[in-house]
């Protein structure tokens, strides 16, 4: 059969423009649908702008510290609307060069919805007829989740704080996660005052503990009313703001009311189903090591198959995807040692197994941990009162670096160069005989000598029961 395209891609973002443009480079005949705008959630309203909004918010900070050092700072002002313009500015830029890219690689464009009548035809809601492809690739990505209660048409979510044309004096936060992190440390830099609701009992579950209390900590020590084990049970318009009803009794009253509670994949009323499209339990598709669907002809990749949902991730995917399908070498997707990163302040980045998780995986008595916590150079003159974490996790069998986990300054690109060495297989030891970069604090990696021991049970408690 004759096909229109070889392949059809249904959402443009970092995993769909990536698998468009190799494809046609690699001579497929290639049609991408955005209903949007080119670049998807992390150029247009995610890791990008918010990544702008995060330098632009310690620059409070800094000014702070900078005393120390001897710089006056006087008549410190700040303008949202200038910072908002120019990041806007910056995310018309990059929607400019990924478009670019597209018409570069000789990929078609269609900026409008796109959904599957069958599995290989896909239907535009601006024009008659279909468009048929001897494989589509879905890649419409995930959008938040506002969580069922009371009120909660009241709710802003991350897409909305871009858009917002004044600061708030106070912000509720409701979830702890990456999102709920990033944006607490944001609204705050700006001085706003930041109140977090979350039920779980520490912030950002799944990240190693200490890590988790580091953060809590250090976010406290920065104004910002953290609040676990914390239910919402109703929002309500109050005057000019909102009043947050909380389950346990109480309530707190916000300028504005953000929901940060996580993000679902973008599947719903395109047709996946009647395509045949098997669905999980939260509406992903279903996909193989290869990225392909329960259909033959359908493939995804990025935050809608809801494997692991990072930009990164998703333009790997892509690059598999074109690598097994357009160049003739199958290429499994591997999803171990992905670094990450909470662009929190302070940072946190971290890549391979938690500590939690690796006694899980391995036994107690089969791992090693080594950490230091400390005040960075820089502190002793700027006078502030926040610690550096680093922490190894080993498999005491192997010496293999299992995990690495950095709190502090600048903890996103130590991490990335530690992805490097764990992927090839490092060892304690090979870390151990790594000359030291002095002063660094990301010496501390290879200077770690002394385990840590785990705290014998107290006397008659739980633990020693």
């Amino acid at each position: 059969m004759a096909y229109d395209y070889d392949l059809f891609v249904i959402g443009a973002g970092s995993g769909g423009v990536r698998a468009a443009r190799l494809a046609a480079e690699l001579g497929a005949r290639v049609g991408i649908a955005e209903e949007y705008r080119i670049g998807g959630t992390c150029v247009i309203r995610g890791c990008v702008p918010k990544k702008l909004l995060v330098y632009g918010s310690r620059y409070r900070t800094e000014f702070a510290d900078a005393r120390g050092f001897g710089w006056t700072c006087e008549n410190e002002s700040f303008a949202w609307l200038t910072l908002i313009g120019n990041v806007h500015r910056e995310v018309d830029r990059l929607n400019g060069v990924y478009t670019r890219t597209l018409e570069k690689a000789g990929v078609d464009r269609f900026l409008t919805r796109a959904s599957l009548e069958d599995p290989h035809t896909v239907k535009l809601v601006d024009r008659d007829g279909a468009i048929t492809a001897k494989t589509i690739l879905v890649a419409t990505g995930s959008h938040p989740v506002t969580p069922e209660l009371p009120g909660k048409e009241h709710l802003i979510s991350s897409n909305q704080c871009f858009e917002l044309e004044q600061l708030p004096a106070s912000i509720v936060i409701i979830g702890a996660g990456y999102i709920g992190m990033e944006f607490a440390s944001i609204f705050r830099g700006f001085g706003v005052a930041v109140t977090v609701l979350y039920r779980g009992d520490q912030v950002l579950r799944e990240f190693d503990m200490d890590l988790r209390d580091g953060l809590a900590e250090a976010m406290r020590n920065r104004g910002i009313d953290l609040r676990m084990d914390t239910d919402v049970a109703s929002v309500e318009k109050e005057g000019q703001g909102y009043r947050v009803h909380l389950k346990r009794g109480g309530a707190i009253a916000a300028d504005l009311v953000m929901a940060a509670t996580g993000r679902a994949p973008s599947t719903s009323a395109f047709g996946l189903q009647q395509a045949g499209v098997d669905l999980g339990w939260n509406g992903h598709i279903v996909v193989d090591e290869f990225c392909k669907s329960s259909v033959d002809s359908i493939y995804a990749v990025g935050d809608v198959t809801d494997s692991k949902n990072l930009t990164p991730v998703a333009i790997h995917e892509a690059t598999a995807f074109a690598e097994t399908l357009f160049n003739g070498k199958p290429t499994p997707v591997d999803y171990t040692s992905i670094p990450t990163a909470v662009f929190s302040q302070p940072e946190l980045g971290t890549v391979g197994l938690s500590e939690e998780k690796a006694r899980e995986m391995h036994g107690d008595g089969a791992i090693d941990i080594y950490k230091t916590s400390f005040r960075p150079l820089r502190s002793m003159i700027s006078g502030r009162d926040e610690r550096m974490l680093m922490k190894l996790v080993v498999d005491m069998k192997t010496d293999k670096v299992l995990g690495v986990h950095v709190l502090g300054s600048d903890a996103a690109e130590i991490v990335q160069m530690a992805a490097v060495a764990m992927r090839l297989g490092v060892t304690k030891d090979q870390l151990d005989k790594t000359m030291a970069l002095h002063p660094s604090a990301a010496e501390e990696l290879v200077t770690l000598r002394h385990k840590w021991e785990m705290p014998a049970p107290v006397a008659g408690s739980d633990a020693a029961a």
